[in-house]
């Protein structure tokens, strides 16, 4: 007999997530804005990615969310960028990898997943002020991911 699904609510262990920094040929990354009709991080700026599903491993989340959210698929990752924990203003915790990779696909023209983002922004190391908008989450933490992403490119070279 097989146990229930314990309550994410009560559950101790932090829920797992996956993370994309896509990276374009000019060195810019994709970030896209999250609906105002979310319940997680309404109207703020994100990354493409989400939480892994039963016996799926980091980066076959990572091939998925990708795919679902931008309708990209992941060619290349080219380094982890870093794990982050969090509290979603759900109150529950969670623990992410994010990585910095390169896809396939027409970059000028994602699929945005219908309903849960309405922009996308191709962003350089320079112009990442946009991102202050969600300054409120977790203490800014998007944009310090962004800037880890961007200290990790510059140490790859490219």
């Amino acid at each position: 007999m097989s146990a229930p699904p314990p309550d994410r609510a009560a559950a101790s262990e932090p829920l797992r997530c996956v993370a994309a920094l896509i990276v374009d040929d000019d060195g810019r990354i994709f970030f896209q804005r999250r609906s105002p009709q979310r319940r997680l991080f309404p109207d703020t700026w994100d990354i493409a990615g989400g939480h892994l599903e039963a016996g799926e491993t980091p980066i076959e989340a990572l091939h998925r969310e990708v795919r679902e959210e931008t309708g990209w698929t992941v060619s290349h990752i080219l380094a982890e960028v870093g794990e982050y924990t969090y509290v979603g203003n759900d109150g529950i915790a969670r623990v992410e990898l994010d990585y910095l990779v390169r896809v396939d696909g027409d970059l000028a023209n994602p699929q945005l997943e219908a309903g849960k983002h309405t922009e996308f922004r191709w962003l350089a190391a320079d112009a990442l002020d946009v991102l202050d908008e969600s300054a409120h989450v977790n203490d800014g933490l998007i944009r310090r991911i962004a800037e880890n992403g961007f200290a990790v490119l510059r140490s790859l070279g490219l």
